[in-house]
């Protein structure tokens, strides 16, 4: 059964309204250029710019320098063959900049969008800050492998 048939249209329009403007998570949605088209409030409160700031901006807005080649370089192999292998509810983690230049530890997934024929028209990325979660492991490796003498 499909959530069509369980939903009325205005149901269905109330959960898209209440998903897509969540704060929670960033949600982007990125055309086949790499600008971005989408930007929830969820993407402000994470990265600092403001949906007019973002809107029609490259990705480059929330990518480090470091990380920006290989991203690019795999953004432009899936628009060119329609297909990626992390569009399957695969969560990966990578890190993300902000707007006052400080880095964020990202986790993510992403859906590619097609048209009716079935071209790619974009990438829609779900984005969640675990930053906090990532400092906290990191300390915990670091008192694992160099333990101090507390007594």
């Amino acid at each position: 059964m499909r959530d069509d048939d369980i939903l009325t249209p205005p149901e269905r329009e109330a959960l898209r309204d209440a998903i897509l403007g969540t704060a929670s998570d960033a949600i982007i949605y990125a055309d086949r250029g790499g600008l971005i088209r989408f930007w929830n409030p969820g993407a402000e409160r994470m990265f600092g710019h403001t949906r007019a700031e973002a809107i029609g901006s490259s990705l480059d807005i929330i990518i480090p320098l470091p990380q920006r080649a290989r991203h690019w370089e795999g953004f432009e192999r899936v628009m060119a063959g329609g297909e990626t292998r992390y569009g399957h509810g695969d969560i990966l983690a990578v890190p993300g900049l902000r707007k006052d230049g400080s880095r964020i530890s990202l986790e993510f997934t992403i859906v590619p969008l097609h048209d009716k024929s079935g071209d790619l028209q974009g990438i829609v990325a779900i984005l969640r800050d675990v930053t906090a979660r990532f400092e906290e492991m990191r300390a915990l490796r670091r008192r694992l492998t160099h333990p101090t003498d507390t007594a």
